[in-house]
């Protein structure tokens, strides 16, 4: 090692005694977080999946209410850990404090497989996927004239010029981020508001034809309906975003629960109403066979203003791919605190005080999947992993409360909560496996048993290059400005 380099190292470590994150994220922007990760696509363009499963128009609308109740319940038991706690980086960080120390082998293992499959394969894979849909509403109005080909390396193209601008939105300073999310938060509310709009104006035409149908088809299949239920809950997901940000919300003992609290309750009346517009206007094979719901819905409802529709994707994919990013570097952020990735993703930029190296890694790993393309496989198998790790968060909360029971809980949900979400995690874990025994759910246990694999080799037997390390450290610093986080207040 040169002496130039641990010169930069020593500069690097003593101005970074002062750097840490900055508690800038309110109530209302918290709120808008949160929107901003669960309304994606979903709602816009494949909502059928419910309706296909349930059978019926009003066990649809009741499996949508039902998904809604439970992600709140699911919100307010995170809501708990988040606050008790006071950290970022969400799941990892629940499971470092609540298994950590329980056991020299096992106790950290959880904590790793969590940052494992969420910052190297499931969130990078997701934000890829919710970009490619952004750049294929975005292009579709100039794009109509090129041949497939061409329009797939459009797609492409424009994708990764999205993933550049979110990534620097997210490394230049959270305030432009909150700033950005709010707007693109304003934005998709008005579009599903649109949507919810034009099916009330033909419920007030009389248009009810598809809606009186009730219950009539009803699926009496307790798999059908748990795999309704499944559909619906993929659509709520994201209702644990502000937790994974609890170091940079103002007030978190009061905004996390009350932001939690404002949000799901108005996404799931938003997601309700939407399937009633929806319905009222698209019959049940139009619906489960149209490639977007919303589009169809437009183009039959909105006339010269069917456009709007494809906006609303457009924004409603960027501002929840920028947001999934944001949440992501977090847990990649408190990961490396942890001595479970690179020290370097741990540090932060000097004067923007932002993960500047864990923003750029997310934004790599992404960029991959983004050339890779063909991973949409990849992630069907995203809601098995996340709801494992769910019920794994409520094994945690109890934990902790036996634990810790004396420790100061600003916010305490009932007992009850969590263990309703532990059973409904266990069940939506075991059915797919069940009714479904394919060889994707083969491929996810795989990756489980590769990041234990890491874990023996780089964690616990700490088998590392660390010359390489170093170096990639030292280049990092230059690149983005970055030192370790200070302990000292602003």
């Amino acid at each position: 090692m040169s002496n130039k380099e641990d010169l930069i190292v020593e500069k690097l470590s003593i101005h970074g005694s002062a750097v840490k994150l900055r508690r800038e994220i309110g109530l209302f922007s918290a709120v808008n977080l949160i929107i901003g990760v669960m309304i994606g696509s979903g709602i816009f363009v494949s909502p059928a999946s419910a309706l296909e499963y349930s059978g019926s128009v009003a066990l649809c609308l009741i499996i949508w209410t039902v998904s809604g109740i439970i992600s709140l319940l699911g919100a307010l038991s995170f809501a708990e850990l988040g606050t008790v706690l006071g950290k970022s980086g969400g799941e990892y960080a629940y499971f470092q404090e609540a298994f950590g120390k329980l056991h020299k082998f096992w106790g950290p293992l959880p904590s790793f497989i969590c940052a494992w499959i969420y910052t190297l394969i499931l969130r990078p894979a997701e934000v890829a996927v919710i970009i490619m849909t952004f750049a294929e509403y975005a292009i579709q109005p100039f794009t109509t004239h090129l041949q497939t080909e061409d329009r797939a390396m459009t797609i492409k193209l424009t994708s990764i010029a999205a993933l550049f601008v979110m990534t620097y939105i997210n490394i230049t300073s959270v305030k432009l981020f909150v700033k950005v999310q709010n707007v693109f938060g304003v934005f998709k509310i008005f579009a599903c508001l649109i949507v919810i709009g034009g099916g009330a104006y033909q419920i007030i035409k009389g248009d009810t034809g598809y809606l009186s149908q009730g219950f009539q088809g009803s699926s009496t299949s307790p798999g059908s309906i748990a795999l309704a239920l499944y559909s619906g809950l993929w659509a709520y997901d994201g209702w644990n975003s502000v937790t994974v940000v609890t170091e940079e919300i103002i007030n978190p003992s009061r905004n996390v629960p009350l932001s939690i609290a404002i949000a799901v309750p108005v996404i799931t009346a938003i997601y309700v109403f939407m399937n009633v517009a929806y319905m009222s206007v698209l019959s049940y094979s139009e619906m489960t066979s149209v490639p977007a719901v919303a589009v169809a819905f437009g183009a039959r409802v909105l006339g010269p203003a069917a456009f709007v529709i494809p906006l609303g994707v457009a924004i409603a994919t960027f501002g929840c791919a920028m947001s999934v990013q944001f949440g992501v570097t977090r847990v990649c952020y408190s990961a490396a605190q942890g001595g479970h990735m690179l020290e370097v993703f741990s540090y932060v930029h000097m004067t923007k005080r932002t993960p500047a190296p864990a923003v750029a890694f997310q934004a790599m790993l992404t960029a991959i999947f983004l050339i890779i393309g063909n991973i949409r496989t990849l992630i069907e198998f995203a809601s098995w992993y996340l709801w494992f790790f769910y019920g794994a968060c409520m094994v945690a909360l109890l934990v902790l409360r036996k634990t810790h029971p004396h420790k100061h809980r600003p916010y305490r949900v009932p007992t009850i909560v969590p263990c309703f979400v532990l059973l409904v995690a266990i069940f939506l874990s075991v059915l797919p496996i069940v009714h479904d025994p394919s060889v994707k759910y083969l491929l996810a246990v795989g990756l489980l048993v590769a990041g234990f694999v890491v874990y023996v080799v780089f964690v616990y037997h700490k088998k590392t290059p660390s010359m390489l390390i170093r170096h990639f450290t030292i280049t990092t610093q230059k690149l983005m400005m970055s030192v370790p986080p200070g302990s000292q207040k602003d």
